[in-house]
């Protein structure tokens, strides 16, 4: 059976990343080991700590940094994560100082927002409603 067990999102500055997916988002750290110049660096949901790692990939490569510069520039979020309540993370975020794109919307059968991760990347909140 073929299952998800890692999925990446590019970032600017890995040390950064750790801070605010962690500090701020309020992922746990799963992995960190050297690989390169870089490092295997994931975290993963306190909800689900054995579930999907995201790996906070160094953004080195300039078709990456392109494809990341182009999705920002057009508001377009690069992943989404799911939350209970977007008006609720987005105000507990917003006091932490992070900085939105888009405030909570109601889109029919679910509610989303857009955030700035700091690392060069949008990401898009998301709760299903009742």
């Amino acid at each position: 059976m073929i299952r998800i067990g890692i999925t990446s999102v590019f970032v600017d500055d890995q040390e950064k990343a750790l801070d605010f997916y962690t500090r701020t988002l309020g992922f746990g750290k799963k992995t960190d080991v050297p690989a390169g110049g870089a490092r295997w660096l994931t975290v993963v949901s306190p909800a689900d700590p054995d579930g999907v790692e995201l790996l906070l990939e160094p953004d080195v490569h300039p078709a990456a940094r392109q494809f990341k510069d182009a999705l920002v520039a057009d508001g377009i979020p690069f992943t989404q994560f799911a939350v209970d309540d977007v008006h609720a993370e987005v105000d507990r975020l917003k006091a932490l100082g992070v900085e939105f794109t888009q405030d909570a919307v109601d889109m029919g059968p679910v509610v989303t927002a857009v955030l700035d991760d700091t690392c060069g990347n949008l990401i898009q909140l998301a709760a299903m409603k009742d």
